[in-house]
């Protein structure tokens, strides 16, 4: 018995030598990183939170009264002010390029962003071929 209660003061003190706040402390980066590394956040970081976005290749010219807004993600590629308030961006994704009719301005070449615009065409007849574009509009 004698050797038990030896041990209980020696099992106290180093016991007090490492609070648990700093263990809990050492332990807050694993966690966090594990938390992380787990999770599905996309290049861009908005499907993680339930923007369908639509690439750029599967975008069509709306024929009917429906301006239904997509979204699209890309990098700036181009960046064209126009003399009203508005300004033109190309963007790419992984499947084409399109170009975004805005009045946002701090877009700058290289950057990634997310669009929510609708999808319009433009027709351009010559020689009796429509050269026409498909770009996109965001709602003013």
């Amino acid at each position: 018995m004698s050797k038990f209660t030896d041990m209980v003061p020696k099992m106290q003190r180093v016991r007090t030598k490492f609070p648990k706040f700093i263990v809990r402390l050492g332990l807050t980066p694993f966690l966090i990183s594990g938390l992380l590394s787990c999770s599905n956040v996309s290049e861009y970081g908005m499907n993680a939170i339930g923007v369908n976005v639509t690439s750029i290749n599967e975008l069509k010219p709306q024929k009917d009264d429906n301006d239904a807004p997509v979204y699209v993600q890309g990098k700036v590629e181009r960046k064209v002010p126009l003399l009203s308030e508005k300004q033109m961006y190309q963007i790419n994704d992984s499947t084409g390029k399109i170009w975004v009719l805005t009045n946002q301005k701090g877009w700058k070449v290289g950057e990634k962003v997310v669009v929510k615009a609708v999808p319009q065409y433009e027709s351009i007849p010559m020689a009796g071929t429509d050269l026409g574009e498909v770009y996109l509009q965001e709602n003013f």
